[in-house]
């Protein structure tokens, strides 16, 4: 028993190729996400070294303050 298939080339070659655009499309959405990502990752990075450093700046101001005050009114303190 013999079976026979009757497609047009053409047809098949037209659907593969629409699908084929397709996933080309989303492969190039996905590109252009990933490098929208590098970017945001790269700026979060920035932002945290410069929030580790505005922190370190903080404590030596706190720890510059707490000194003078035990220094003023451990030593000097108010007649």
């Amino acid at each position: 028993m013999a079976t026979t298939i009757e497609t047009d080339l053409k047809e098949i070659l037209d659907r593969i190729d629409k699908r084929l655009g397709a996933i080309e499309s989303d492969v190039t959405t996905i590109k252009i996400d990933i490098a929208t990502l590098k970017a945001d990752v790269t700026t979060v990075k920035e932002d945290v070294k410069d929030l580790r450093g505005s922190q370190r700046s903080q404590i030596w101001v706190l720890i510059v303050a707490v000194v003078g005050a035990i220094i003023k009114f451990g030593f000097f303190p108010n007649p």
